[in-house]
């Protein structure tokens, strides 16, 4: 398990949330499933929860109608949103919102597209400093993009983040390369995917205890899954909720 006290290094995956139409709904489905509480936060008409593992923050719910194909947007940190912002652009992104000040000023962040169409967000924390609790059974462990234009993507993080790319050589058949920070930590990696499989995403990972046992509360709980798989870095399924968005879970060895 790793507890975070300070802001996380410059493109590292900071902070997760998501968005619901039907909100109770959705805090029942990952309460039963993760083992989260709640502490509840009106913004602007909306309704929005922190989720609490332990009473620590480890993702935010929020509801909204306008969901479709939204998903679990992951933001990465970095110290300076606005400059960010201006690297995303100058690297063929598109931001989508921002940059905004958001929880009382305590964190300021912006929304983008990636040069491939891949939501993601920015995260320039202050009294906030996103995820306190990660890589454990019921928090954020990892996220990938998954794209079919793998090279474009590798330009672009390059570009905004200052990443270095790793192949991956405990899995050679597939198109995946490591994303590391200029310090040489992981932060994530790109799977280039059929071009069948048009739309690019970037896929957020949680871990579990029990992979079979997620996927079990899953289903039972009006969410879907696929069969559990083991691959080299654990037992790894992929769910959705009841609202149909899409994520994975995974047993580490």
């Amino acid at each position: 398990m790793s507890h975070v006290t300070t802001a996380q290094p410059e493109g590292t995956p900071t902070w997760i949330d998501l968005r619901v139409p039907d909100f109770d709904r959705a805090l029942e489905f990952y309460g039963a499933l993760f083992g989260w509480e709640y502490s509840e936060e009106p913004t602007q008409g909306e309704r929005s929860a922190t989720c609490l593992l332990r009473g620590t923050p480890v993702a935010a719910i929020t509801q909204s109608a306008a969901t479709t194909g939204f998903g679990w947007t992951m933001y990465f940190a970095t110290s300076d949103c606005d400059a960010a912002a201006k690297r995303i652009t100058e690297a063929g992104g598109t931001l989508l919102k921002g940059p905004v000040d958001v929880m009382g000023q305590g964190a300021r962040i912006a929304i983008a597209e990636d040069s491939v169409g891949a939501r993601f967000g920015l995260w320039e924390a202050r009294t906030r400093i996103g995820c306190e609790l990660v890589n454990e059974p019921g928090s954020l462990v990892r996220n990938d993009l998954l794209t079919p234009d793998p090279d474009r993507a590798r330009t672009f993080y390059s570009a905004v983040f200052g990443y270095t790319l790793d192949l991956n050589d405990l899995m050679p058949d597939m198109d995946f390369t490591f994303l590391r920070r200029p310090d040489g930590h992981e932060i994530g990696g790109i799977f280039g995917t059929p071009a069948a499989d048009s739309a690019s995403t970037w896929a957020t990972t949680f871990e579990v205890a029990d992979t079979d046992a997620a996927a079990r509360q899953a289903t039972a709980s009006g969410g879907t899954s696929t069969t559990p798989e083991d691959i080299p870095y654990g037992r790894i399924a992929t769910l959705t909720d009841p609202a149909g968005n899409e994520f994975s879970v995974i047993t580490r060895p």
